[in-house]
């Protein structure tokens, strides 16, 4: 049985990183990273996300299904796993290197007992409030997907067009807020588009997911807003107070 990894909750709007202690009865600070997690896998329907054994949080994610906001975890090289939440099998696992007050996004992808963790460096300290601007990048999690194109436009102007390669993630791109369209295709199989509109300071992760080879989790748009960034001259990331439990569609 996996336990709950930090009784701090989930972070908010403006929060710093608090020091966490394992037996929560230790009042010295201790640096942390913050950790969201999502479940990209269409035919895994309830699973939880482990570091070094321990759960992060304490409800199942479903498909389409994420955190709500980041988790602060202890840094280090960790053991990561995700595992079948009603049988605690693991399913997919490995190990990341997570830094001090640094943030990161999981992505459970795969479909077909071929499942992997993806793990990115948020980067908020590289992103600017000031400007207004917001900021935007996409992981491609439709197993079997390759060279799929992914585009996004922007008031007529290209923003991003790129082939994009099954579990790749791309970098944040800023864009002046409004609204963006934004097209997968491969082709063939893969053929998707939506317009959503971009809030400013906002920071967003498009994911492109689905399976071409099923008839009920069809390839799709869908957005997670990771956070939303300080207006002072000193960029700093923060979680949003406006985080869904379930990733917007």
């Amino acid at each position: 049985m996996r336990n709950v990894l930090m009784a701090g909750g989930i972070l908010l709007a403006g929060a710093l990183f608090a020091g966490c202690n394992k037996d929560d009865d230790d009042p010295v600070d201790t640096p942390v990273a913050g950790l969201m997690a999502a479940n990209l896998a269409p035919d895994r329907g309830a699973i939880g996300v482990a570091l070094s054994g321990n759960a992060l949080g304490g409800t199942p994610l479903t498909y389409t299904s994420f955190t709500g906001g980041y988790y602060p975890i202890y840094p280090g090289n960790r053991p990561v796993e995700a595992y079948d939440f009603n049988t605690g099998v693991s399913f997919t696992s490995g190990s990341f290197l997570f830094e001090p007050d640094k943030y990161y996004s999981l992505f459970v992808v795969g479909a077909n007992d071929n499942y992997r963790n993806i793990i990115v460096n948020d980067d908020f300290e590289t992103m600017s409030g000031t400007s207004g601007n917001a900021y935007i990048r996409y992981i491609n999690a439709i197993p079997d997907s390759a060279a799929s194109t992914v585009s996004v436009t922007a008031g007529g102007n290209s923003v991003i067009n790129e082939n994009a390669a099954f579990a790749s993630v791309s970098e944040f791109v800023e864009v002046a807020p409004g609204s963006i369209t934004i097209d997968v295709s491969n082709g063939s199989t893969v053929d998707a588009d939506r317009t959503i509109t971009l809030e400013a300071r906002k920071v967003y992760t498009v994911l492109l997911i689905g399976d071409p080879a099923s008839t009920s989790n069809l390839v799709e748009i869908r957005y997670i807003e990771n956070g939303t960034l300080d207006e002072e001259d000193a960029p700093e990331g923060r979680t949003s107070t406006s985080a869904k439990s379930a990733i917007s569609k």
